[in-house]
């Protein structure tokens, strides 16, 4: 039985693909996004989060760390990274959770019992399950087990991916898959490594494979300030969309925003948005238009 690292589980979820969904978060990506939503969802390992304005200096998690990693300072509890074993033994006795611990191991019979809790909303509204992260693709094994146990089900699955992956694995988790949400950031390699941390061939080629295959896919755009909205990178995005084979793909415009600062801080990580900034109403609607003008239906948000 396979097991992989979540790091959420969102119920009701009406933006991850049709109907009502429940989207599962698998921890771990091959990409380090620059305005990443959920940096909790880069390293594939359990991380420590601390809030220091729900700190009351207790000292709770001092006395129950087993390695004395704990220490009260005047700038609230700071964790020794060399002692800490990440057992989770501060935040289970943190009165505000001011400490918390993201990521937890889960198998596929404990995903598969929280997922058929949801069926009758699945039933009712022509929904699923959703696959995403991180990166799904990054636990390729156990999310094909997954997707083959969702199938015999009957149940809807969508996978929600950068597309970063070998392509072998990509095409056999299309075998098992109803839609895929791909996600297109920059037509520029230098520029996609710049701010993604790799370059876009493999992306790029995959999905070019992935049309070629059949496949029903929507593609997700996060649009962002001072880093992919200018006309040159929209022109580029929607002629390429436009080539891939089989029916026109819809496209969602995902406007950028900063209000994962606080997540960042948790993690004890800055934040620096450099010259990204959420991109002005006029700059949507233009970004559609270039698209319409493809043969493209964009739409912002999805």
């Amino acid at each position: 039985m396979a097991q992989a690292l979540t790091f959420d589980i969102k119920r009701y979820a009406i933006n991850d693909g049709p109907g009502i969904r429940i989207t599962i978060f698998l921890k771990g990506c091959p990409l380090s996004c620059a305005w990443c939503h959920n940096p909790e969802s880069m390293l594939p390992t359990i991380q420590k989060l601390y809030t220091a304005s729900k700190c009351i200096g207790c000292q709770s998690c001092v006395k129950a760390c087993p390695m004395d990693a704990c220490v009260l300072t005047p700038e609230g509890i700071v964790t020794d990274p060399d002692l800490c074993q990440l057992c989770g033994a501060c935040a289970e006795v943190c009165p505000t959770k001011a400490i918390e611990m993201t990521g937890k191991q889960r198998s596929t019979d404990e995903l598969l019992g929280i997922i058929e809790k949801e069926r009758p909303f699945f039933e009712e509204s022509g929904g699923g399950v959703t696959f995403s992260g991180g990166e799904p693709l990054y636990h390729a094994d156990f999310l094909i087990e997954m997707l083959d146990a969702c199938g015999d089900r009957g149940i809807h699955r969508v996978v929600d991916t950068t597309g970063l992956s070998k392509r072998e694995t990509l095409l056999k988790v299309a075998e098992r898959t109803e839609l895929f949400l791909y996600d297109i950031k920059h037509m520029d390699s230098a520029k996609h490594k710049h701010y993604c941390g790799a370059g876009n061939e493999r992306i790029l080629g995959n999905l070019i494979a992935l049309a070629e295959n059949g496949a029903d896919i929507r593609i997700r755009m996060p649009l962002i300030g001072g880093v992919n909205d200018d006309d040159a990178n929209i022109e580029a995005t929607a002629a390429f969309v436009a080539s891939l084979s089989g029916e026109k793909k819809e496209v969602n415009l995902l406007p950028y925003h900063n209000i994962a600062v606080k997540k960042y801080e948790k993690l004890g990580r800055g934040y620096d948005k450099g010259e990204m900034h959420e991109p002005s109403t006029q700059r949507q609607q233009e970004a559609m238009r270039i698209f319409g003008k493809h043969g493209i239906t964009a739409t912002i948000g999805g």
